[in-house]
């Protein structure tokens, strides 16, 4: 079976920066440790989306609810994280975005048998991602790792797999108690 992993917007902004979570850190080390076991047995291709502002971000419909100055183009905070970069070489592609949904992606995606994402945030940036993905493949076999994402809060993570798993999305590592 033809596999992607997307990796949706691991950057230092949204770890230890200006909307960093200590879920986020947390959650870290665990897809470290998941996209080690995908490079060593070759067994998906990797996408990285990062989220892009501009300067002008707090001028924009996203900035004036949500007015916290992040992921400016080429800040350290835009960056993807440390930890992931000898990972980001590996990768097919790394797909800026200037909303939530990267709309580049159906496009890099439509080849594959099962598309799974990863990363942050659960509640805003992955279920708008696999939904969006989902929107075009929905005969494709669309995965979310719970344990390889962070929500802006714990409940928001939950809410957020439900609502994917709603939308026929596969959830992998559903938290004990959740379901």
């Amino acid at each position: 079976m033809k596999k992607a992993l997307v990796i949706v917007d691991v950057q230092n902004d949204f770890v230890d920066g200006a909307l960093g979570t200590k879920e986020a850190r947390e959650m870290l080390p665990r897809l470290v440790e998941k996209l080690k076991k995908v490079v060593e047995e070759k067994s998906a291709d990797i996408y990285f989306t990062v989220d892009t502002h501009k300067e002008n971000y707090l001028e924009t419909q996203e900035g004036r609810l949500l007015p916290v100055e992040h992921c400016i183009k080429n800040t350290d905070g835009w960056k993807i994280v440390p930890e992931l970069g000898e990972f980001v070489k590996k990768a097919k592609d790394v797909v800026e975005k200037k909303t939530f949904g990267a709309t580049r992606l159906p496009a890099l995606l439509k080849p594959y048998e099962e598309i799974e994402f990863v990363g942050l945030c659960t509640d805003i940036c992955v279920v708008s991602n696999a939904l969006l993905v989902k929107a075009f493949y929905p005969e494709t076999l669309i995965t979310i790792d719970a344990e390889c994402c962070a929500g802006v809060t714990r409940e928001k993570h939950i809410a957020a797999l439900l609502t994917m798993q709603s939308c026929q999305c596969q959830i992998k590592n559903f938290p004990e108690g959740e379901k």
